[in-house]
């Protein structure tokens, strides 16, 4: 086996072998019975003379660490290590997180092996992904005139995709935004991320839906941020019960997850007035808005803003998570001006920048249409997902479950009619018979709710049917 030995300066070089060895044996990273390199080997390794490492191996077997079989070799002694995990070193004052992380559930690994029937929300189709068109744009990128010397870009990203960005937003979701207006990032978290580093202090009020998106939610707390879970109606976020005191407040206006309501024209407005009235930031994530089914869509928050300069309330939010795929782990932010500098010196420091080839990959493939494209022809998918699933939802689950009405997104939400329900129990049995939906319940805070949300970008259509059907023997 090979032994790693770190030798300090040229002094007493049997004496660091023989201790570093020792305590590799104490520490049970050596454990009994393990053979040690051959003195020959290891001195060759070590670049020192054989007699260098025979002497402290003699001196381990002399004090009973080592065992020396004639003609077999040197082996750790029985007996000796210590019982405990490897790199506890018993020291009492190990350095621990803040009690916060101890409160905070880690997320589930969305690539962790699907169940037959998943409903998982928040996942694209991966086969409908333009894989030809992004093999064709990312090798042009990684061509070495392309990359150029390695020399880092500016933090805000690259401007051609900055600008591919923004006219994209102002064209498909009426958002007035110019290049310099747009920071990109590794996905929408980061853009929150980004946000709160520069407005918000520890023990400052924020306020998020409640149910609402997690993630969001545990990056406020474990920043210091008082979090405020305020209620969602049937027309979105209760704007009368946010507290005057936030200095910020997160939603999901076109598809709020994970109820899949939209928030309404007058909410909108009087979301927007409450955050001029008390000064206050309103993060607008626009998730799930590029599925939209039938209708007219909403004005975004950010559209309907008087303006995104100085004396703007609203950071728009978005990713191509859901149009793309969530591994590209690209997103942006339009920020308010008057945030605009320090955000991009957060960026700076938070990782520098966003990867640049598949920046600039990006920038080629809106630039081209083919995102545009792309989504069309998504959409079209979805839609037909969509009416299956709440079709079945109202063929076969009456007085079980009752759908959320939505026309946009990626998933439908079923809230559990019965007395007494229990939605995690409910999905765990589920889960055991090979159905994997996402129960409502974890979401909350406050304002308890019952019942599943049911993504249909990870199956396939031919078995939705099947699914729901083995969905519904779950069911009390």
């Amino acid at each position: 086996m090979d032994l790693h030995v770190r030798l300090d300066g040229r002094g007493d070089l049997s004496g660091q072998i023989y201790r570093q060895v020792r305590t590799a044996i104490l520490a049970g990273l050596l454990p009994a019975g393990r053979p040690l390199p051959p003195t020959r080997e290891l001195a060759g390794d070590l670049g020192v003379a054989r007699n260098t490492v025979s002497m402290a191996y003699d001196r381990l077997v002399a004090e009973g660490f080592l065992t020396a079989r004639t003609g077999v070799g040197t082996f750790v002694a029985d007996g000796l290590a210590q019982d405990r995990p490897a790199g506890d070193d018993g020291d009492q004052g190990a350095l621990a997180a803040r009690p916060v992380w101890a409160t905070l559930t880690e997320a589930t690994d969305l690539s962790a092996a699907a169940a037959e029937f998943d409903f998982r929300p928040g996942i694209p189709d991966a086969s409908l992904f333009p894989y030809a068109a992004w093999r064709r744009v990312t090798a042009r990128q990684l061509r070495s005139t392309a990359v150029g010397a390695g020399a880092h870009i500016a933090a805000a990203g690259l401007p051609s995709l900055r600008a591919a960005i923004a006219r994209h937003v102002a064209v498909a979701r009426g958002v007035p935004a110019g290049a310099d207006d747009v920071i990109v990032t590794n996905g929408s978290q980061q853009a929150v991320d980004l946000v709160a580093r520069v407005l918000l202090a520890p023990g400052d009020v924020v306020a998020v839906e409640d149910p609402g998106y997690p993630l969001p939610r545990k990056l406020l707390t474990s920043s210091g941020c008082t979090v405020v879970p305020v209620p969602v109606d049937d027309e979105g976020l209760v704007v009368d019960a946010l507290p005057d005191a936030a200095r910020l407040v997160y939603v999901t206006p076109s598809h709020q997850f994970p109820l899949g309501i939209s928030m309404s024209l007058a909410r909108r407005l009087a979301l927007l007035d409450w955050a001029r009235r008390t000064g206050a930031l309103i993060v607008e994530d626009d998730y799930d808005s590029e599925f939209r089914f039938a209708g007219r869509p909403f004005e975004p928050l950010a559209g309907l803003s008087p303006g995104m300069g100085a004396g703007g309330h609203v950071a728009y939010v978005g990713s191509f998570s859901k149009t793309l795929l969530p591994t590209l782990r690209l997103g942006f932010v339009v920020a308010p001006r008057s945030l605009r500098d320090a955000m991009h010196k957060a960026k700076q420091v938070l990782d520098w920048h966003t990867a640049v080839p598949a920046q600039a990959a990006l920038a080629e493939l809106i630039d081209e249409g083919q995102l545009a494209r792309h989504v069309r022809g998504m959409r079209r998918v979805y839609s037909r997902r969509h009416h299956l699933v709440t079709s079945l939802l109202g063929r076969d689950f009456a007085g079980l479950l009752e759908p959320v009405p939505s026309l946009v997104g990626l998933h439908v939400t079923a809230l559990l009619t019965g007395a007494g329900a229990d939605d995690v129990e409910a999905a765990a049995r589920a889960r055991a018979a090979g159905v994997e939906v996402l129960p409502l319940s974890p979401m909350a805070v406050a304002h308890p709710v019952q019942g599943f949300a049911l993504g249909y970008g990870a199956i396939a259509e031919d078995s939705i049917a099947a699914g729901l059907t083995r969905l519904r023997t779950c069911l009390p």
